[in-house]
Order: structure tokens, then C-alpha cells, then sequence
């Protein structure tokens, strides 16, 4: 009888520890993977600024060495190009003077003259090859630093958006557009939505004039209209408002399902040609 008790005790006993594990989960609230995405957030970031560190000293190592590897090169080549010249001269001097066809000195004075201007020629060439080399160096090293730059924003404004949507707080959310275009100034889609969240404060000029800017960079972005709309729409300019409704959904088909959601538009419930619009949508 004991052992089948014990027996029961311990097929019974999970399940109660289970039961405990599962109310503790239930009673759980809060949720638990914004630090989680906080902190990948920050390890990205800081990965990114340590392969950045790493690039940069990769690419100053590369240019040092292919400039002075390219000088030992040419060095090289000057001084075997000197020599054989030398070489050359001094078997074709023995053998005019053993010919007797001119004097010790006029050889001599030949040899000096012809032996520094193709020294000359040979110098000027080499620093010639030597400073395009060098130019093609730089314009290399301006692009991969240009490239690195344009990797580290599109990396940055990456992470802003993705912090953007944590935000819950409109001035929060403001504050982080604010940052992306001081990255990126003709970032229209971040103009687009800091409009959307001055709105929801009550700027409503201030969201009208980045809606402006925004149609003036692009004139084929459907959201700055929409959102030019809604601030017209808040200013009760029905016909402005509608005007830039038309031309939202002209560029964005998809748009028209928002009509009725969009609570922006709320003054315009009354206007027939809104009216039309939403039939026809």
C-alpha cells in the first residue's frame, strides 16, 4: 500500500507544479520583449561602430602600403634602368675608344650629357606614374570613406525607425524624426510622419509647412498629401482638403479604405463631394 501511495504522489505532483508555473505566466502583464529588442537595439549599434572602427583602419592600412610599395617599385626599376645604362655606355665607350673613332674627353663629356637626360626623362616619367597612382589612391579612399558614411546613416536611420515605433509618447516620436533628418534632411517619409504626430498635439501649421516641403521634394509621394489633406482638413479648408484627397488616392488606390478611418477628416463628413468619394471608393 505505501509504495502504491508514493506511487500516486509522484504522478500527481507535476501536474500541480505545472498548474502553479502556468497561473504565475497568466498573471503576467507586462510584456517582456521591449528590453529584449532595447538591447538588441544597443548590441547592433555598438557592433556597427566596431566594424566601422575596424574598416577604417583596414583601408588606411592598404593605401600606406600599396603607395609605398609602389615607390620601392619604381625605385627599383630607376636604379636597374640607371645601371644598365651604365653598363651599356661604359662597353660602348671601350669600344670607341679602341676603334679610335673620337677622343677620351669628348666621349666623356657625350656620355655625360646623354646619361643625365635619360635620367631626367626616366625621373619625370616615374613621378608622373607616381602621382596618378597616388590621385587614383585618393579617389578610392574618398569612396570607401563615402561608402562607410552612407553604410553607418542607413544603419542609424535603421535603428531610429525601429525606435520610432517603440515610442508611444507624439512628442517622443517628434523628437526621434528630428534626428533622422538631421541625418538625412530630404528624408520625406520621416517629414510625413512628424506632420502626422504634430497633428496629433494640435501644430497644425507647423505639420502643414513639412507636408509642403515634403510635395516639394517629391511631388509623387501619395502620404504627404494625404497628410496635407488632413492638415487643411483641421484648418477647415474643405476644398484644399479634398483636392489633395483626390490626388492621394490617385497615386495610392490603397488609400481609399482609410477615408472613414482617417479621423482627420472628421469636418469633412458632411461635404457631398467627400460623400462621392467614399460611394465610389
Amino acid at each position: 500500500m505505501s509504495r502504491l501511495f508514493l506511487a500516486l504522489l509522484f504522478l500527481f505532483l507535476p501536474i500541480t507544479s505545472f498548474s502553479q508555473e502556468t497561473m504565475k505566466i497568466d498573471s503576467i502583464e507586462q510584456p517582456l520583449y521591449r528590453p529584449l529588442i532595447e538591447r538588441y537595439i544597443m548590441d547592433e549599434i555598438k557592433s556597427l561602430r566596431e566594424e566601422n572602427q575596424s574598416l577604417r583602419a583596414q583601408v588606411t592600412k592598404q593605401i600606406a602600403e600599396a603607395k609605398l610599395e609602389s615607390s620601392d617599385r619604381a625605385i627599383n626599376y630607376t636604379t636597374s634602368t640607371v645601371n644598365n645604362i651604365f653598363y651599356i655606355i661604359t662597353a660602348a665607350a671601350s669600344l670607341l675608344v679602341l676603334l679610335g673613332w673620337r677622343s677620351l674627353n669628348d666621349i666623356k663629356n657625350s656620355l655625360k650629357i646623354d646619361t643625365a637626360k635619360k635620367i631626367q626623362t626616366l625621373t619625370s616619367d616615374y613621378e608622373n606614374r607616381l602621382q596618378q597612382i597616388e590621385v587614383k589612391m585618393t579617389e578610392r579612399s574618398k569612396v570607401i570613406i563615402e561608402t562607410q558614411k552612407n553604410i553607418t546613416d542607413t544603419n542609424s536611420i535603421h535603428s531610429l525607425w525601429m525606435r520610432a515605433g517603440l515610442e508611444k509618447g507624439d512628442e517622443d516620436k517628434i523628437s526621434v524624426y528630428d534626428e533622422i533628418l538631421s541625418i538625412k534632411p530630404d528624408d520625406i517619409e520621416a517629414m510625413t510622419y512628424k506632420a502626422d504626430a504634430l497633428l496629433e498635439i494640435g501644430e497644425v501649421r507647423w505639420a502643414l509647412d513639412l507636408t509642403n516641403h515634403a510635395i516639394e521634394l517629391d511631388n509623387e509621394y501619395a502620404l504627404a498629401y494625404w497628410q496635407r489633406a488632413c492638415s487643411y482638413s483641421k484648418m477647415d479648408k474643405q476644398t484644399e482638403a479634398l483636392n489633395d484627397i483626390k490626388k492621394a488616392i490617385e497615386l495610392s488606390d490603397t488609400l481609399e479604405d482609410e477615408l472613414l478611418n482617417e479621423k482627420h477628416f472628421e469636418n469633412l463628413h458632411d461635404n457631398k463631394a467627400f460623400k462621392s468619394l467614399i460611394s465610389e471608393s
